[in-house]
């Protein structure tokens, strides 16, 4: 079944390329949309009902290896929401059905790669998918064509290169000492090898490349600028999923799946998650442009999920899949608003707003939502999965980082509520008088990510069935 989610998207870019291209230009739109919105409840029709195989009639025809288990089926869920609400966001700001068509195809591709990477089993074959991805992020960033971008863009591909070369050159260690690139075999050669020192420097070279994708401190230099200068729509799907996708997923799966959490690999990953998460709010504080701002706040966020897989215990992972979901939600829903935000005033810079609440409510009231549970506040879906990362770091008897945590929250709220109150509270300025609410369409995404934010809070009983014992089980 799995393979489909690879295959169908790949074949709507070349159906929707082939002749009659005014028809395909219109239909591009509702296709992309309704391919995603299938994804979604696919990942959830087989969580609920495992043994059902709804394409068993079609493996005949492709002998393809995917498969997914809950981190799995947690991604795949979170890609095509993700992917839902950018494609929205895209539709609300352009009109040009020419620029809309290329867009779903770069869409398309981009979600080839990121349900590739969540489903294979081979190191090399997620490198291929972990490449897909990054050109067409590249490819993305610089959609609109203009000089900030096309920096932005540059500086990507810059670090994305060297991430590549440092993939690559792990991988070559690997296969020269395991024969083979399955997880399976280079699990058991990383644990039976005698070569201990070529062991060490394939898997301290590849998390090294795990770690610039995901944007860890410090090897973040390249995401705030990506972040600020990119399409608004580009912001949300690599703030919300992409980026977590090719870096936090990978350096999950791998480090559970393929190399040895020792204790030494433990205290590399307490000690980057704690500086990236203490670091990425205080950068955050002292920043005056909105989208840069929710970028830093993106580093320290990535910073609590590595805490929580550092803490190497089934509490702590499960608690760092469960704020992959929830940021992919509550960040998504405030670069939404900050969309909302650029498209009605024409800035993102803090201090040229005010009151926007009076004009614009819908934003401020889904805006102060998606930053309360970004701070960790209950009963808010975020606050779970803090308070679980936080237990986790606590009774695996690392008291220091489950402190950093917690005043890491409280810095979260602060840069949270200076943004507030300069953006929506306060004075209505009066160059903003004529300001009205954004479109339905763009309000749409934001209600629906406000709503699953504030649901999964108040479900959490429920939700906590899902997360119980190890979420890397099938």
């Amino acid at each position: 079944m799995y393979a489909y989610l690879i295959l169908i998207p790949f074949f709507s870019v070349i159906i929707l390329n082939l002749p009659f291209r005014t028809t395909m230009k219109k239909a591009a739109f509702w296709a992309c949309l309704v391919l995603l919105l299938a994804q979604m409840c696919l990942v959830v029709f087989s969580a609920i009902f495992p043994g059902c195989s709804f394409f068993d009639i079609f493996k005949t025809l492709f002998k393809l290896d995917f498969t997914a288990d809950n981190l799995s089926r947690v991604l795949l869920f979170s890609i095509a929401l993700i992917l839902c609400v950018t494609l929205l966001v895209q539709k609300s700001i352009l009109g040009d059905k020419e620029r809309i068509f290329n867009f779903v195809n770069m869409l398309l591709i981009i979600l080839v790669g990121m349900n590739g990477i969540v489903m294979v089993r081979d190191i090399f074959s997620l490198y291929v998918f972990l490449e897909i991805t990054a050109v067409s992020s590249f490819i993305l960033i610089g959609f609109n064509q203009d000089l900030d971008a096309f920096e932005a863009a540059f500086k990507y591909i810059i670090l994305s290169v060297i991430a590549t070369a440092l993939m690559l050159s792990s991988i070559a260690i690997i296969l020269l000492l395991a024969g083979d690139t399955s997880f399976s075999a280079i699990a058991s050669t990383v644990r039976l090898s005698p070569h201990r020192l070529l062991i060490s420097l394939a898997v301290g070279i590849f998390l090294c490349a795990c770690f610039i994708k995901a944007g860890l401190m410090p090897f973040h230099g390249w995401l705030p600028d990506v972040y600020s200068a990119a399409p608004t729509s580009v912001s949300v799907l690599l703030a919300g999923i992409a980026t977590k996708t090719v870096g936090v997923y990978t350096l999950i799966r791998i480090v559970n799946s393929v190399f040895v959490l020792d204790r030494s690999l433990q205290h590399l990953l307490l000690a980057l998650g704690a500086v990236s998460m203490i670091a990425g709010a205080l950068a955050a504080l002292g920043q005056r442009d909105l989208k840069r701002m929710l970028a830093y706040s993106s580093i320290s966020q990535v910073g609590y999920i590595v805490l929580g897989l550092g803490a190497a215990t089934p509490l702590g992972l499960a608690g760092a899949i469960f704020h992959v979901f929830n940021h992919a939600v509550f960040k998504s829903l405030l670069f939404v608003d900050s969309a909302a935000v650029e498209l009605e005033t024409g800035t993102v810079q803090m201090d040229k707003l005010s009151g926007l609440a009076k004009r614009m409510p819908v934003t401020g009231f889904t805006s102060v939502l998606a930053s309360l549970s970004c701070a960790g506040i209950p009963p808010l879906a975020g606050f779970w999965s803090k308070l679980i990362i936080v237990i986790a770091l606590w009774a695996s008897g690392h008291y220091a980082y489950a402190m950093l945590a917690v005043l890491a929250s409280l810095l979260t709220l602060a840069y949270l509520l200076t943004m507030q109150r300069k953006i929506f509270f306060g004075k209505l300025g009066q160059d903003m008088a004529e300001i009205e609410e954004a479109g339905p369409v763009l309000m749409l995404p934001a209600l629906i990510l406000a709503v699953i934010t504030v649901g999964v809070g108040l479900l959490f009983p429920f939700v906590s069935i899902l997360l119980k014992g190890n979420l890397l089980g099938g």
